[in-house]
C-alpha cells in the first residue's frame, strides 16, 4: 500500500491502531485529534521512529471550518488524500433514552453523524474523478450496537451508528463510478479508553454491570483488541478489497443479540 491516509480520532484506541498499521503498510498518515495533543504526538513519534511519515492535526470533525482546515493541511503537508478512516466518535450518557441529556444526544449526532458526512464529503472532493482525483477508499467505523439497539444503555449512540451504516451503503453506490470505494467495519465491544474510562472518557454509572453482561453474550469470550479492528479496516482500504463497496463487516466476536 501507499498513499495518504487521514484517520479521524486517531490519537487512541482503534484510531491509533489504524494509524500505526497504516504507516506500517506504507501510508503517510494524518493523525486527527480533538483535545489530546499529547496522545496524538505519541502516535506520530512512534510512526516516525519506525521510519514512517505522519503528522498530527487538531480538528473538531463536527465543525465544517475545522474539517476544511484539516484536509487543507493534509493537502499542503502530505499530498492529496487517497484513504480516509472515519473513526472519531463519542457516546456521552448511559441509561434509558429518556434519561439521556439532550446535550449528550446532540453531541453524539454532531460527531458520529455530521462529522462522518463532512469528512467523507471533503475526501470525495479530493478523491473523486469528477474533481480530478485518482480514486481512493473510505472506511467508516460503525458499531455492533446498530444490530442490537443497545436498550437501557445507549440507544442514542446505536442510532447514530445506524446512520453511519446507511451512509456507507448509499455513498458506496454513489462514489464507486468516481473510483472511490466506501465500506464500514462494525466493531463489537473493544478494549479502549472509551469503554474503560480515561481522559475525556469517564465511566458512566452502570457501565461496569453492563459490560459484564455483554461479555457473557460473546461467543469469543473476550473484548476485541483495537489492532484486530484495525486489520479489518486496512483490508477494506487495500487493493485486496477492490471488488468491495457499500459493505459492512462485523468485527464483533460473534455477538448478534442484546
Amino acid at each position: 500500500m501507499s498513499g495518504v491516509l487521514v484517520v479521524t480520532g486517531g490519537s487512541r484506541g482503534i484510531g491509533a491502531a489504524v494509524c500505526r498499521l497504516g504507516a506500517a503498510r506504507g501510508y503517510a498518515v494524518c493523525v486527527n485529534y480533538l483535545g489530546q495533543q499529547g496522545r496524538a504526538d505519541e502516535v506520530v513519534r512512534a510512526i516516525r521512529s519506525a521510519g514512517g511519515t505522519a503528522l498530527a492535526v487538531q480538528a473538531d470533525v463536527s465543525r465544517e471550518a475545522d474539517v476544511e482546515r484539516l484536509f487543507a493541511t493534509v493537502d499542503r503537508e502530505l499530498g492529496r488524500v487517497t484513504a480516509l478512516v472515519n473513526n472519531a466518535g463519542v457516546g456521552p450518557g448511559f441509561g434509558r433514552l429518556e434519561e439521556i441529556a439532550p446535550a449528550d444526544i446532540r453531541r453524539t449526532l454532531e460527531v458520529n453523524v455530521v462529522g462522518v458526512h463532512l469528512c467523507a464529503a471533503a475526501a470525495m472532493r479530493r478523491m473523486a474523478r469528477r474533481h480530478g482525483g485518482a480514486g481512493g477508499a473510505v472506511v467508516n467505523v460503525s458499531s455492533a450496537a446498530t444490530r442490537i439497539g443497545s436498550p437501557g444503555a445507549f440507544v442514542h449512540y446505536a442510532a447514530s451508528k445506524g446512520a453511519v451504516d446507511v451512509l456507507t451503503i448509499g455513498l458506496g453506490k454513489e462514489a464507486m463510478p468516481e473510483g472511490v470505494r466506501v465500506n464500514a467495519v462494525r466493531p463489537g465491544v473493544t478494549d479502549t479508553e472509551m469503554l474503560r474510562g480515561g481522559p475525556g472518557f469517564p465511566v458512566e454509572p452502570g457501565n461496569d454491570a453492563w459490560l459484564e453482561g455483554v461479555l457473557q453474550t460473546l461467543p469469543i469470550g473476550r473484548l476485541a483488541r483495537p489492532e484486530e479492528v484495525a486489520e479489518a479496516v486496512m483490508w477494506l482500504l487495500s487493493d485486496d478489497a477492490s471488488y468491495v463497496t457499500g459493505a459492512i463487516i462485523d468485527v464483533s466476536g460473534g455477538r448478534a443479540t442484546p
